[in-house]
């Protein structure tokens, strides 16, 4: 079977140096996961690797799509599985918990692509209401898995069932892995020194241009809906102060931390490694004796 390994964990705790070391040693090519990486332009809120740190390691699904085109977890999946299935190995890197299932389980995606204009029709709807909705309409929904405030899934849960009177748990055989897979989420467990990270590697964002970055695609008409832009559009549109703005993306990233850590303790077999802040050489010698074992002694 071939193999995979998903590199993960909330920003600002080295996932990009990390992967990049271990591919060099195991010889492997990287599948970005990033969502906002894969866009042309989108270069600094997306922290994406520049050449240079990429140390001539192939990295696939950055730069590939113009701002203003679609991209979704369908899109990832059959790009990534096409480097998986070439290379019969691959590490991805970053990516929500829905990317990495949909690369490595038979994950499936049977109802029609989402009607930009589907989201609108809720727009006024609370978590809570919208979750009831989807309950009225399904109750078989498994409330452990979907939480209420996972508003994307829940939408895309009520539009499946819409589209094909089927529950959105059905849809998906996520029971059965299509690879090997090895799942790294790499942590730290003082929040305190996590948040700090966070905060400062925002606060380098500004510093390295996001601002210009952001208002350059705002004044095209482009608005990503993704941490460390949509935070900005505010802004620039006059209706809160830059501290506000900044404050938020830090807000947004560390609420995003706690919840992609929640979900892949819970909802995926994921091997959790303490990121030494101070020595991050240790923890890559620690991951690459491990990943030698998974992949055979190779």
């Amino acid at each position: 079977m071939d193999k995979v390994i998903a590199i993960v964990g909330p920003t600002a705790i080295g996932k990009t140096k990390i992967s990049i070391e271990l591919a060099k040693r195991l010889g492997l090519e990287i599948i970005s996961g990033d969502s906002v990486a894969v866009y042309k332009g989108l270069d600094i809120g997306s922290a994406k690797p520049t050449a240079e740190e990429m140390q001539g390691v192939i990295h696939h699904l950055i730069d590939v799509l113009e701002p203003t085109e679609q991209y979704d977890v369908s899109m990832f999946q059959a790009e990534a599985r096409k480097v998986i299935y070439k290379n019969h190995k691959a590490i991805i890197c970053g990516g929500t918990g829905l990317y990495i299932q949909s690369a490595i389980y038979d994950y499936r995606f049977d109802a029609k692509k989402r009607d930009e204009g589907f989201e609108e029709q809720f727009k006024n709807y609370s978590n809570e209401e919208l979750y009831n909705y989807l309950l009225s309409l399904d109750p078989t929904v498994d409330r452990e898995k979907l939480h209420p405030n996972n508003r994307k899934r829940v939408l895309r849960a009520i539009e499946i069932f819409k589209d094909t009177n089927n529950s959105v748990s059905n849809q998906n055989a996520l029971n059965r892995p299509l690879f090997d897979s090895y799942i790294i989420y790499l942590n730290v467990s003082d929040r305190d020194l996590l948040y700090k990270r966070i905060d400062q590697r925002v606060d380098k964002m500004i510093e390295d241009g996001l601002l210009d970055e952001v208002k350059g695609l705002y004044d095209k008409g482009i608005y990503p809906h993704a941490i460390g832009y949509k935070e900005l559009l505010p802004y620039f549109a006059g209706d809160i102060s830059l501290q506000s703005a900044v404050d938020e993306i830090k807000k947004n990233s560390r609420h995003l931390a706690k919840r992609q850590m929640t979900w892949f303790r819970n909802q995926m077999p994921s091997h959790f490694y303490e990121v030494n802040i101070n020595n991050i050489d240790e923890t890559i010698d620690t991951i690459y004796n491990d990943l030698i074992k998974f992949l055979g002694g190779e």
